[in-house]
């Protein structure tokens, strides 16, 4: 009403204010991305939120070649085939008081016979053409090494160079630096390249620092930077995440870790014993170089894109390029990725050089259940969807504190509700649902909602609905049958 009731003088208003006339469209859960992770030791930052889709901000802020500028670069990529327009938020973490750097190194023996020229690849980061020229010693070789690895701002390590090896150092403390791998490509006549892998990297930063910065925002996607094996860390997110599943705070998400070992026992060693855990996934490259959180925000990137656009889309053959895989004997066989996903574990295949996301799971399989509800992620974020959806009919000022009738009373009041209204309601959105294919069946849906005011609280209106999911087409089983053709018989005239 423009003018207050109780106005006598002659008086012209007019309101002016929005409405909602979407009608029953759907409106998908805008998708977010959290990256929690560490800067690096020489860099001095917060640990407050921020929000950008530049890595070269998050390099300058948080250090070059951190863990949270790497995984920057593979969710906004130069070539614009990362997330787009969907807010990424970084958690720094600062290190560990007892934090370690892993340490590897490179040892040239010999002297050059010939000049030569190799590249060395740290994490799959790549130096600049190393050339070593005729008549080389080591001494000269090891300073050689470490200026062109020294000249990649993005390298993960940093370098000094010796009387007899090149040293690199992790740029960050942490037990994720033990999965930096380090390789060369080229030859040097009459020298030889020891490599000896970074090691000693240790103690992980409390995840829980970050992960209670997330308060109220619905951060739908979380990227964990810390290493696959780090069981403590992952018990921590899975706390945090059944939280978000709550009646109050109704905003779950999936946290994704990076793996990258070889054989399937590996690498679902640790999801196989996370049975109830429908919060965290790996996402794998089997035998790749490049760093586990590396591997998990690329393949990240595509799915979060997916999953804004399209939630009831599964995300097989999304094309994670801009990561290398492993070598194609170690790439995993159908029956060892579908003992994969039974454990738990996400799984890729590599066409032409390139990965392919392929079961994206949670590590959410009990014992028993063969078809596991909260197993894929798709049906997460349908979830959410639905949630959101849900959220948008009765968390609005029209519902906040209306008069409540049961069905049926006369009244003249427009702003009263009743338990029909609040069913008309829902069954309006699961319509939309439906015709998004987030849901199936929508009229068995519409069918089992009800709403009742409470018989113990008439300020309680209790509404329950019941949905089914819609389904994906992750197997086709095709019958082929084939016989022979037999010509005619020829007619005797």
């Amino acid at each position: 009403m423009s003018v207050d009731v109780s106005a006598v003088a002659r008086v012209l208003g007019i309101t002016t204010e929005y409405r909602d006339l979407r009608g029953n469209a759907v409106v998908f859960l805008p998708q977010r991305i959290a990256v929690i992770g560490q800067g690096a030791t020489a860099n001095t930052y917060t640990t407050t939120p921020y929000q950008s889709s530049r890595p070269g901000d998050i390099g300058t802020i948080y250090g070059f070649g951190s863990p949270l500028h790497l995984a920057a670069l593979k969710l906004f990529p130069t070539n614009g085939d990362g997330v787009g327009t969907i807010p990424v938020t970084f958690y720094p973490q600062q290190s560990h008081g007892s934090g370690v750097a892993s340490v590897g190194d490179i040892t040239p023996t010999g002297t050059a016979t010939a000049q030569g020229s190799i590249r060395v690849f740290i994490g799959e980061v790549r130096s600049e053409e190393i050339v070593i020229p005729d008549g080389a010693v080591v001494a000269g070789i090891c300073t050689l090494i470490h200026n062109g690895v020294s000249a990649v701002l993005n390298m993960p390590v940093t370098s000094v160079a010796g009387a007899t090896e090149t040293e690199f150092t992790s740029k960050w403390l942490w037990a994720s630096a033990n999965d930096i791998k380090i390789r060369i490509e080229g030859t040097v006549p009459g020298v030889t390249f020891g490599i000896t892998q970074p090691v000693n990297g240790a103690a992980n930063p409390d995840v829980n620092l970050a992960l209670a910065k997330i308060t109220t925002k619905w951060e739908t996607f979380i990227l964990n930077c810390m290493e696959p094996a780090d069981t403590t860390t992952l018990d921590k997110i899975q706390t945090h995440g059944e939280g978000r599943w709550g009646t109050l705070e109704r905003k779950p998400y999936v946290a994704f870790t990076g793996r990258t070992a070889a054989e399937p026992p590996a690498a679902d060693a640790e999801s196989d014993g996370r049975k109830t855990d429908r919060i965290n996934s790996f996402l794998v490259a089997p035998d790749s170089g490049e760093l586990p959180f590396v591997v998990a925000a690329r393949q990240l990137a595509k799915i979060a894109k997916r999953a804004n656009n399209d939630p009831a889309f599964d995300y097989g053959a999304q094309r994670a390029d801009g990561i290398l895989p492993g070598a194609d004997a170690e790439q995993w066989t159908y029956t060892q990725r579908d003992e994969a996903v039974k454990k738990g574990c996400s799984t890729i295949e590599v066409k032409d050089g390139v990965i392919n996301c392929s079961d994206i799971v949670t590590m959410y399989h009990p014992s028993g259940d063969p078809l596991p509800a909260y197993r894929h992620v798709v049906d997460v974020v349908k979830l959410q969807n639905i949630i959101f959806n849900l959220e948008l009919i009765f968390a609005v000022d029209a519902w906040n504190g209306a008069p409540l009738l049961p069905d049926g009373d006369p009244t003249v009041n427009p702003n009263a509700k009743t338990p029909s209204m609040a069913v008309a309601a829902v069954n309006t959105r699961l319509e939309a649902l439906g015709l998004a294919a987030i849901i199936s069946d929508v009229e068995t849906a519409k069918a089992s909602t009800r709403a009742s005011i409470d018989s113990g609280n008439p300020k309680r209106l209790n509404v329950e609905t019941t949905v089914q999911l819609s389904g994906n087409t992750n197997i086709v089983s095709v019958n082929l049958n084939f016989g022979f053709y037999f010509g005619q018989a020829q007619l005797v005239a």
